[in-house]
């Protein structure tokens, strides 16, 4: 097929090899397909929406063509390329494909927040408009900031141009990346401001005031929101040179680690003007969730130095372990809520995390720990799958609950939508990356073709309000979390283990990558 006027693709023509480096216009590569059929050793897919193949180092797919769609090329569909430049590459594994499909749905999410939203916080895609809300301090533009590094690990080199240039020139903090990071991060400051030194909730980046959530009890501070800042407050004072924002969040440490812990287990809501917990609720989702995933991170990022964080993680998850660790009739294990003594048997989505979480911390256990962490892990990322499975749209409820004789599945009207939450598919790609379980990769494959059945639109991907029907309506909102982890966790689920290895980067609850402080490592990582 390779001629000196290049590739030729015909309804009809079949492929298992495909060529790397196309050349198109303006140097952009790649082919268009609007109906093909990929097949894989295991499995296949046919889609009728626009694919854009996108190159990546690693990528060859089987493919038979049924109907082509030119992107800048001649109407006989014929893609030139210099024959001398490019390469073939034989298929050597269905996950190939499955990498560039993420790839793909973040473009296309991308774009439609650029051509409809640019600027605002999230895209409404059934309105085409953006959203602006009131969850940022009042930035604008969370989607770009959320984007970034996805765009760049996914060699989307011109949209991560794009966010660039829009942060460059109008990310409103009144140089790139690192200056606006360090002038955020000053801004921050004013929120510790209290008697303990435990920030409050929400702060005006203009003015520095700060308040505690309207809804928070007593005025309290939030364990997941002031727990979930020591990466980023270290990470600051490495690449600034200022003490401040580590002394910031070692403060915190030493005031959680004086307060007495009911049954060795963490309240979600603390007082910052006592020190003192104001509800008994535990949970290890909302509320709670990520400050016992920056305990193991910490300790991790520091190279395993930070032994008082590890100490602390592996004291919590002993207590949750004691506690909270349960198991249904069913033989599904669970994470209950605690209230003051009492269990509420029920798991949110953002508690699905927590299976990636302790495979990691197993990952660095001593081996008598190891063993029966790592099943632990497993078995509560199996129990999250199974809140997809017996969905009808194979996507999870923002809960589920184990009583009334229901097991993994919302039982109240007011915990059936799903939007567009990463926490699943999160511990897939973890429990991949540790143990190369095929059934996780096929899980996640799962829920890209869901996001596409269920979730793509016209202009983006939005939230369901039902995942118990399968023609659900809309909630019409693309979130920034979309491209900053859903996509980003899918496509690592099917890249090399060496893309962003696990043994040189951690990511934060946002799924931003920072860098595990290896001696030799920290220069290398230096642009």
């Amino acid at each position: 097929m390779l001629s000196e006027k290049g590739w030729k693709f015909r309804d009809g023509d079949s492929f298992q090899q495909i060529p790397c480096g196309l050349q198109g216009q303006g140097g952009k590569w790649g082919f268009g397909v609007r109906c093909a059929r990929f097949f894989t050793s295991s499995d296949e897919l046919e889609t009728s929406s626009n694919l854009w193949m996108q190159p990546h180092s690693s990528c060859s797919v089987g493919i038979k063509i049924l109907s082509l769609m030119a992107h800048g090329f001649s109407s006989e569909w014929e893609t030139p390329i210099n024959s001398q430049s490019s390469g073939l590459q034989i298929l050597t594994c269905a996950d190939c494909f499955h990498s560039l499909f993420p790839s793909q749905m973040m473009k296309f999410a991308w774009d439609n927040y650029k051509q409809y939203a640019l600027g605002k916080n999230e895209l409404r895609p059934l309105t085409k408009n953006g959203h602006i809300g009131n969850m940022f301090g009042g930035l604008r533009g969370a989607t770009v900031i959320d984007a970034l590094d996805t765009l760049y690990i996914m060699e989307l080199e011109e949209e991560f141009q794009e966010a660039k240039q829009w942060v460059e020139k109008s990310f409103d903090l009144n140089v790139v990346f690192k200056s606006k990071a360090l002038e955020l991060g000053e801004k921050l400051l004013p929120a510790f401001n209290t008697p303990t030194g435990i920030p409050r909730g929400v702060i005006n980046l203009g003015s520095g005031m700060s308040w505690s959530w309207g809804w928070a009890s007593a005025g309290s501070s939030i364990l997941a929101e002031f727990g979930t800042l020591h990466l980023e407050f270290l990470h600051l004072s490495e690449l600034s040179g200022n003490p401040v924002f580590a002394e910031k969040v070692m403060n915190i440490r030493r005031v959680l680690s004086r307060v007495e812990k009911p049954q060795g287990l963490y309240p979600n809501f603390l007082s910052p003007v006592t020190g003192s917990w104001v509800q008994h609720h535990v949970s290890i989702g909302g509320l709670g969730d990520s400050f016992y995933e920056y305990l193991i991170k910490s300790w991790l990022m520091s190279d395993k130095k930070d032994s008082e964080a590890k100490k602390m993680y592996d004291d919590a998850l002993e207590a949750i372990e004691k506690h909270l660790v349960k198991k249904s009739a069913g033989g599904l294990t669970y994470i209950a809520e605690w209230r003051g003594g009492i269990l509420d048997h029920k798991m949110g989505h953002l508690a699905c995390f927590s299976g990636g979480m302790i495979a990691l911390g197993a990952e660095h256990a001593a081996e008598e720990r190891r063993q029966r962490h790592m099943e632990l892990a497993a078995e509560i990322t199996s129990t999250c799958h199974e809140s997809y499975t017996r969905s009808d749209t194979k996507l999870g409820p923002e809960a589920f609950r184990f009583d009334a004789g229901s097991e993994a599945m919302a039982t109240r009207l007011s915990e059936r939508y799903y939007i567009l939450r990463p926490e699943v598919v999160e511990s897939y790609m973890y429990l991949w990356r540790l143990t190369h379980d095929p059934k996780y990769r096929h899980w996640g494959w799962e829920v890209v073709q869901a996001l596409e059945k269920h979730c793509r639109v016209e202009a983006g991907f939005s939230g369901i309000r039902d995942v118990y029907t399968t023609t659900p309506s809309h909630d019409n909102m693309q979130q920034s979390f979309f491209l900053a982890e859903t996509l980003k966790y899918l496509y690592l689920l099917f890249c090399e283990d060496d893309v962003l290895s696990l043994e040189d980067w951690v990511f934060n609850t946002e799924a931003h990558p920072l860098p595990i402080n290896h001696t030799d490592f920290k220069a290398a990582a230096q642009p």
